[in-house]
């Protein structure tokens, strides 16, 4: 969010002019980090896991490969 603690105050009070209390600042950060991780995605490695342990192993096999020689 910010770099410095001059930035850091600076959003704070930005955010206190929008929630109207640092107490309402914190609330609305609690309920944005409760959603992390929750996101119901219906595609990719997030619904099948197994998929994700093969494709894993593989990159991780290449990955240890020695290089080929060149002649």
């Amino acid at each position: 969010m910010t770099g410095t603690k001059a930035g850091g105050k600076k959003w704070m009070q930005s955010m206190i002019e929008i929630h109207g209390s640092r107490q309402a600042v914190r609330e609305h950060m609690r309920e944005v980090g409760a959603k992390g991780g929750k996101a119901q995605v219906t595609k990719g490695f997030g619904s099948n896991p197994e998929l994700a342990r093969i494709a894993g192993a593989k990159g991780g096999r290449i990955s240890r490969r020695r290089k080929k020689e060149t002649i």
